[in-house]
């Protein structure tokens, strides 16, 4: 565990096996690009990769894997800005790899957003040289980036070389198991100097063509004389000499600017990002105003929690804002599920903004309606897509990039036994359904009528449809069935021995393709006459078809057994599972779907979940609203049918996936308080403490770092947005049990909410706004703008 404040995550020494883990925990960005938090002395290896990644840069390439053509789209791994080397005069480069390192710290400043780097070397004799770096991705202007470099040497003088570069030779190889995939994305590279102390480098992105312009200066406290400018392909390289008295300090500042073709208001991206470098102050005041910037976002997402949860919450805030802030709301971008740190997933966008949005909704809803437009112009692809399989409506793709088609991967190599596998992940249909429930989420928690009544509306139409026109009526069981698809669990992706992918009746993916008909009829009951007629004569719907839509989500299946609900049909009858003797044998057994693989045999056999499947219903919808959604489908659903269900399931599945640690902490919280607390701290560990073993290196886990906060600022509380109205409905936890939130709800900005012995606070700035309609289980208050109301918790 790092050494760490409230305000502050730090690592004392040196440690090459850590250093992938604390690039990306140590990444820094703006919701437009971020980049690791690598030594900027260190060139990409087996311990250190240096990446900077802009959000919805992706490129396509094809790779020759297993005897096949593999087309995969990837975030593109831009020009490294950060490079600056040094050494002695005519010594080795020094590195903590290659020189002696007497002291190492790393400290991530959360409050100002701010990377500090202090090293001591030994120089060999009774010298030392001491470097202290300071980085910042500048918050306040989204295109900048800054590096400032103080060298101070001890026991004697020492003449400096310093050698800083920005370097168009990068490629996509910051995951290891992607290896035999071809990495090159950027072609056509050039560079050249602008200034005397301004260099410049562009290229290109091999297919989607999106060109790019970097632009860096350097600037010296000494009087250094002119740059040593080479251009050696692919880099442009500035060299200068220090002189280092002893106890004397000699700083240099390294300013960068990167634009794309992408960029609005610009012409060129290159003479765009020579032009913001060449105009940007100077370190301590570019300093000044990312701090306020960053300032301002602290004080919209407000959070007040105790200890050591507080500290780790603190982080994963900020890395949700680094990745999705008030920049984002001007992009064409998803959320991408490893954020903006590193190449898992290709950083592709699959279903995290299910984790994320509710707690972006309550604090930045612009960046959550902008989010809900990337899906919104999808749209048209997604309802191709369903053609193609004799579908109408809209199926939105389980991994999403640049243009929605799907990106799911048709092979994946399993590095346990070396093999590359079919992958039948793109069956994961219900990425509909929680692209339905952000939007019905995001328009109650910010009342945006607007949003609704146009492009909400017409995506809930299309995603109701979808699943309306998969159902098949089944004669025997006098219901409708979903045939063929995937849950949540990953792990079961067809039955045993079967020669086609796709399971039956997901218990998960029929209830949540219920509630979106029943959400769109009556999203298209409350829209306003002219524009419900708009979108009636564009679709073609007709009264028929409506009614077959609240005829199938009422009578959707949802399979039993052994009085639980089935993850699926037939889940029952699967084989029980040896997990003390797995657990005994591999130690770990996360991965079981690799280990097993690897054995030759598959967890398709076995009553074994990766994660939270059926369970993923207790963390989306209240048991109240559970209680209603299963009895609309003929079902009783009541507190016994829940904890059985919640115990049979926490036996049988093996949490392979970060965010399963979190939905089980947040459904334990009201069904079993004594064993949350477990998954509580698992979930807000996970990356931190790199429970994947080693995956957190490769880009941060988005959905668990953002489902946490929301655990606090929904679960616990158990805020809800409806009907016009908060509700709440504590359950806290004894851990956990006093803590203070500040959101942001419909036109109220910093409502704040304090959980505390038994009773909860609410205060409400004042403002022109109408009083907040609050409810709880036995009463409901208004608030009025500047009044703060405390409520006694029922037992």
């Amino acid at each position: 565990m790092p050494e760490t404040t409230a305000r502050t995550w730090a690592y004392d020494g040196y440690d090459a096996a850590q250093e992938r883990l604390r690039e990306a925990l140590c990444a820094l960005g703006n919701g437009r690009f971020a980049t690791r938090g690598a030594l900027p002395e260190c060139a990409a290896d087996e311990v250190h990769y240096p990446g900077t990644y802009l959000a919805g840069c992706y490129n396509r390439i094809v790779s020759h894997v297993a005897g096949r053509q593999v087309e995969n789209e990837d975030l593109v791994n831009l020009p490294d800005w950060l490079p600056l080397r040094f050494r002695l005069a005519g010594g080795a480069w020094l590195t903590p790899d290659t020189a002696p390192v007497l002291e190492h710290h790393q400290v991530l400043h959360l409050d100002p957003g701010v990377l500090e780097r202090r090293t001591r070397y030994g120089l060999g004799d009774v010298r030392t040289l001491t470097v202290r770096q300071q980085r910042i991705v500048h918050m306040a202007d989204p295109y900048l980036a800054a590096l400032r470099t103080e060298f101070t040497a001890e026991g004697g003088p020492a003449d400096l070389e310093v050698e800083a570069a920005i370097d168009g030779g990068v490629t996509n190889a910051g995951v290891r198991r992607y290896q035999d995939l071809d990495g090159r994305h950027l072609t056509q590279v050039h560079t050249g100097t602008a200034h005397p102390d301004t260099v410049w480098l562009r290229c290109r992105t091999r297919t989607s063509d999106i060109r790019i312009g970097l632009a860096a200066r350097l600037t010296t406290d000494q009087a250094a004389g002119p740059f040593d400018t080479r251009h050696e392909h692919p880099r442009a390289i500035q060299r200068v000499r220090l002189s280092l008295a002893p106890g004397r300090t000699a700083t240099l500042d390294k300013t960068a600017a990167l634009h794309t073709s992408r960029d609005l208001a610009i012409s060129d991206p290159l003479v765009a990002a020579i032009d913001r470098v060449g105009a940007a102050p100077g370190f301590a005041e570019l300093l000044e105003s990312h701090r306020t910037a960053w300032g301002r976002l602290w004080r919209r997402a407000a959070i007040d929690v105790p200890g050591e949860p507080g500290r780790i919450l603190r982080l994963h805030l900020f890395h949700v804002l680094q990745t999705l802030s008030p920049h984002t709301a001007d992009l064409d971008v998803g959320v991408p599920a490893r954020g903006l740190h590193g190449e898992a997933y290709r950083g592709h966008v699959f279903w995290d903004e299910l984790f994320v949005l509710p707690y972006l909704n309550l604090h930045f809803p612009e960046v959550s309606r902008a989010l809900l437009h990337y899906r919104h112009r999808r749209l048209e692809r997604a309802c191709s897509a369903a053609r193609a399989i004799g579908r109408r409506g809209a199926m939105f793709p389980w991994q999403s990039g640049s243009d929605g088609r799907e990106e799911s991967q048709r092979l994946h190599l399993n590095p346990r036994s070396g093999r590359w596998l079919p992958d039948h992940s793109h069956l994961q249909r219900h990425v509909g359904s929680a692209v339905a429930y952000n939007v019905w989420r995001y328009c109650e928690a910010s009342g945006d009528a607007e949003f609704l009544h146009t492009k909400g509306a017409e995506t809930l139409f299309q995603i109701a449809r979808f699943w309306a026109d998969s159902a098949t009526w089944d004669e025997r069981l006098g219901r409708h069935r979903i045939l063929g698809v995937m849950g949540p669990d990953e792990y079961h992706d067809a039955y045993p021995d079967a020669e086609r992918p796709g399971l039956d009746d997901n218990a998960y993916t029929n209830v949540t393709a219920a509630w979106v008909l029943d959400r769109a009829l009556e999203a298209l009951r409350v829209l306003p006459e002219p524009r419900r007629r708009e979108l009636v004569e564009r679709t073609g719907v007709d009264g028929a078809e409506l009614d077959q839509w609240e005829h199938v989500s009422r009578t959707l299946h949802v399979p039993f057994h052994d009085g639980v609900i089935s993850q699926f049909e037939g889940y029952g009858g699967l084989a029980e599972f040896d997990w003390a003797g797995y657990r005994e044998r591999y130690g770990d057994i996360r991965r079981l779907d690799r280990i097993l693989e690897a054995e030759g045999d598959s967890v398709n056999r076995y009553k074994a979940s990766k994660q939270a499947d059926v369970l993923m219903l207790g963390y989306l919808f209240s048991p109240a609203e559970l209680r209603v959604l299963l009895g609309r489908l003929g079902h009783r659903f009541d507190e016994d049918l829940w904890r059985r269900t919640v115990d049979y399931y926490l036996a049988r599945t093996c949490h392979g996936s970060t965010l399963s640690g979190l939905v089980h902490g947040w459904v334990l919280a009201r069904a079993r308080r004594a064993e949350a607390w477990a998954f509580v701290q698992e979930a807000l560990c996970s990356d931190i403490a790199d429970v994947q073993g080693g995956t957190t290196g490769e880009g941060i886990h988005l959905g668990a770092m953002g489902g946490t906060l929301d655990l606090v600022q929904r679960g616990l509380t158990g805020l809800e947005t409806r009907e016009g109205a908060l509700w709440l409905d504590p359950a806290p936890l004894p851990e956990l049990s006093s803590y203070g939130v500040s959101i942001r709800y419909r036109g109220h900005w910093g409502v704040r909410l304090r959980l505390e012995h038994g009773r909860i606070r609410i205060a409400v700035p004042e403002s022109g706004g109408s009083p907040i309609d609050v409810r709880l289980a036995d009463r409901a208050v208004g608030v009025q703008p500047g009044e703060t109301c405390a409520l006694v918790l029922p037992d």
